[in-house]
């Protein structure tokens, strides 16, 4: 594989970047008044404006260029065809095919594997409508009230996002609760309250060993069974979504209530698969589809538009363009909507996991910059908080904004007030405002002499701060879907481009190999020396100070 910076249309971007760097937004616009038209399109229901960035014509003809020298139609071809992508596992990458709502047959190994797709979603519709129609009893005969998911990372951030995204459509359905973090703070906090006879627990782990999944699974289990005053009881309280039936039997989980899933079904990319059940239950199995729909939608767009129509594509292409020409280290996503503000979260896993790489395919060094670190919190909490940096500080930080045309909650002028501030910031990280526009303002205000010219540059905003706009009509199950696969297929088109592998996560590794490693010196209670100086020495203070 040729490296990246030697392929042509890469070193063409390179000399590019040198034209575009002293242009400025303010002036684009100024001369091209049909910008927002030739820089914006509409696809599954999403209305993206990317017309905001540093870029020209030329600017996306050489991005798509590179995107062709790179062979990302290729690439994605063999996504959708079930090739094992994800070489350094040799495994497939097809969370697309869990939300095929067209039901082509897409094979992996000659198998298609649409029918046990369709077998799952079947046995969660059944268990959703018990579970929701308070025919699924606990061990006592109460109906359940409450679901309790036990996970970690994409068992855990994907579901946690969407439950909390899709709230306003979880009437008539149990209460449900997510435990993560294996600090026992996160489950006695949410446990406590909650009636063990109406509560349900969902362990969501692929190999059912996870540690931290484990550790608070049996905790769970502790809790339940002292309530209850039985074993017989785990059965009626516990289900599983998981691959090892040994493990989920010996649990003492029935295993007529474990939802299984497949090696080519990538943690952070599992929402769609049984890992979703706790969404089927807050909202129900038709608006799980809905969500499934919405991602189909998406990602039928991507297979099949022309790059220069690719709402994936040209949003992967953009963030490349600012990463790797720019240097900018991080990109903010900045949803104007408080349904959304578990998203940046999930797209931090989403995006860094997958695309925080250091090698290439050949197992090289990479010589230039893959994930920007990700982050964000809704608007309008973040312009009393961070917009400060984005507007004024000496890093260029790109932003997604994301919002509604409708709220779920039309109350008074909340949702308009809402729009303005989101329309405004874009608006004033493109314009900015100059010394002129500043003067005349502090003239306006009476100040003149020394005292203008004192408070001159502190009130100058820079501008030419890129943006994209991401509107919907409402936040509906459907849109959520088509938002998520948006940005999955930008972390593909911007892997495949960088020539990483972005499915897999070797990195997570390490510091759980020397996590089981210290476990037991602390069971212990000593620190031995095969540790670092400075290891060792924290293990001892903790070890004299635990109580």
């Amino acid at each position: 594989m040729t490296p990246l910076e030697s392929s042509p249309a890469w070193k063409a971007l390179a000399r590019h970047h040198s034209e575009i760097e002293p242009l400025h937004l303010r002036d684009l616009f100024a001369t091209d008044p049909h910008r927002f038209d030739r820089f914006s399109r509409e696809a599954c229901g999403l209305l993206m404006d990317w017309s905001k960035h540093r870029i020209t014509d030329r600017t996306l003809a050489l991005l798509f260029e590179l995107a062709r020298e790179r062979d990302l139609e290729g690439w994605r071809d063999r996504m959708f065809a079930g090739e094992r992508i994800n070489w350094t596992e040799n495994r497939a990458v097809l969370h697309v095919a869990l939300r095929n709502r067209s039901n082509r047959p897409i094979l992996i190994d000659g198998q298609d594997v649409m029918p046990e797709i369709n077998a799952v979603l079947a046995r969660m519709a059944d268990f959703t409508a018990r579970v929701r129609g308070g025919e699924w009893k606990g061990y006592t005969g109460r109906p359940i009230r409450d679901v309790v998911n036990i996970g970690i990372g994409g068992s855990d951030l994907g579901p946690r996002m969407v439950v909390r995204a899709l709230r306003p459509y979880g009437e008539g359905g149990p209460r449900v609760h997510f435990v993560a973090n294996v600090d026992a703070t996160e489950l006695a906090e949410t446990l406590e309250g909650l009636d063990p006879e109406a509560t349900l627990f969902v362990i969501a782990s692929k190999t059912f060993t996870t540690l931290e999944t484990l550790t608070n699974a049996r905790s769970a289990r502790a809790w339940l069974v002292e309530r209850l005053g039985s074993e017989a009881a785990v059965a009626r309280h516990f289900v599983a979504v998981s691959t090892n039936r040994e493990a989920v039997a010996a649990f003492g989980i029935d295993i007529d209530n474990m939802f299984g899933f497949w090696e080519w079904v990538g943690g952070r990319f599992s929402l769609w698969s049984a890992i979703g059940l706790p969404i089927a239950l807050a909202v129900g199995m038709e608006r799980f589809e809905a969500l499934l729909a919405g991602a189909h939608a998406m990602d039928e767009h991507f297979r099949t538009a022309p790059l220069e129509e690719n709402l994936p594509v040209i949003l992967g292409l953009l963030g490349l363009w600012y990463a790797d020409f720019f240097r900018a280290p991080t990109w903010a996503v900045l949803p104007y909507d408080q349904s959304l503000e578990l998203f940046p979260a999930w797209l931090q896993q989403t995006e860094m996991e997958s695309n925080g790489k250091r090698v290439d395919r050949a197992g090289r060094i990479v010589s230039w910059p893959t994930s920007p670190v990700v982050w964000g919190a809704p608007g309008t909490n973040g312009q009393h908080a961070f917009f400060q940096l984005i507007h004024q500080g000496t890093q260029l930080v790109p932003a997604d904004f994301i919002a509604t045309a409708r709220s779920h909650h039309p109350w008074g002028d909340h949702h308009r007030l809402l729009l303005a501030n989101c329309l405004a910031q874009t608006e004033a990280l493109m314009r900015g405002k100059s010394e002129a526009e500043v003067r005349r303002e502090l003239e306006a205000e009476g100040l003149s002499g020394e005292a203008l010219e004192r408070l001159l540059p502190h009130k100058l905003f820079p501008g030419n701060r890129p943006t994209t706009t991401l509107l919907m009509e409402q936040l509906t199950p459907e849109r959520l879907g088509a938002l998520i696969a948006l940005y999955e297929h930008k972390v593909f088109v911007q892997g495949a481009v960088w020539g990483i592998n972005s499915f897999d996560q070797w990195g997570v590794e390490l510091g759980k190999q020397l996590a089981g490693a210290i476990s037991p010196e602390l069971v212990e209670g000593r620190a031995s020396e095969g540790h670092d100086a400075s290891t060792r020495g924290l293990m001892e203070w903790y070890l004299r100070h635990r109580g």
